[in-house]
C-alpha cells in the first residue's frame, strides 16, 4: 500500500516497564493509513529492540520510520477496556490495568481536539514536553524522509503489569527506564497510556 503525503494515526500508546528490565510500546490505533491495528515495540533487557507488527505493510512503514534490530510479523490484538487493556500475540502477552488519568491528563482535556492534535500544537508544546517529561517529545524526525508530530489529547497511569514475552514472565510494572531507544522520543518514565494522534509528514 503507498503510502500518502500526510497520514494521520489516531488511537492510543501505552509505554510499559517491567522489573525485568523489558520495555514495552504499544500502539492501539483505531484509525490510519492501514485502518484500525495494534503493534507493539519491545526492548528487553540486553538492549535487543523487536517490533510486532500485524502485516508485512504495517512492519515495512514502522521498520523504516523507527530503529529495530529484528521484525517479527504475527497477529497480535489489543482489547481495550475501561479499566484494562489485554494485549495478545505469538511472541507477547500482557494484561495492563488503568488508573486514575495524570495531572497533565487533566490539563489536556481543556485543550478542545483540534488544536491538540494540530502540528503547529505540537511544535508549541514540544519544549515543555522535554523539560517536565524526560525523554518525551513531540515532534522530531522520524527518519526515512519523515517527520512526526504528536498530539496527546489525553493521559493515564497504569497501576499494574503482568505478562510474558517470548515465554518469560516479565515481572511487575515498574518505571521505564532506561527509555527504549526505538526513535527520537521516549514514553513518559512513569507507565502510562496516552491518548494521541500522531501526523506524519514529508521532511
Amino acid at each position: 500500500m503507498s503510502q500518502p503525503a500526510r497520514s494521520r494515526f489516531r488511537g492510543a500508546i501505552a509505554g510499559v516497564g517491567t522489573s525485568s528490565g523489558v520495555r514495552i510500546v504499544i500502539g492501539c490505533w483505531s484509525s490510519s493509513p492501514y485502518g484500525g491495528f495494534a503493534d507493539a515495540m519491545v526492548e528487553t533487557a540486553l538492549g535487543h529492540r523487536v517490533l510486532l507488527a500485524p502485516s508485512p505493510e504495517v512492519a515495512e512503514f514502522v521498520a523504516s520510520t523507527y530503529s529495530f534490530d529484528e521484525v517479527r510479523v504475527e497477529p497480535i490484538s489489543v482489547v481495550a477496556g475501561p479499566t484494562a487493556w489485554t494485549v495478545r500475540s505469538d511472541s507477547l502477552e500482557l494484561v495492563l490495568a488503568l488508573g486514575a488519568p495524570t495531572a497533565l491528563g487533566r490539563l489536556l482535556r481543556v485543550v478542545p481536539a483540534r488544536v491538540a492534535e494540530a502540528p503547529w500544537w505540537c511544535a508549541v508544546t514540544d519544549p515543555v514536553a522535554r523539560v517536565a517529561l524526560r525523554g518525551v517529545r513531540t515532534r522530531g524526525s522520524a527518519g526515512n524522509g519523515r517527520r512526526e508530530h504528536y498530539g496527546a489529547t489525553g493521559v493515564r497511569r497504569l497501576s499494574a503489569a503482568a505478562g510474558a514475552f517470548d515465554g518469560t514472565d516479565l515481572g511487575v510494572l515498574a518505571t521505564v527506564d532506561p527509555p527504549p531507544r526505538f526513535g527520537f522520543s521516549s514514553t513518559p518514565r512513569r507507565p502510562s497510556v496516552t491518548q494521541v494522534v500522531t501526523t506524519v509528514v514529508p521532511s
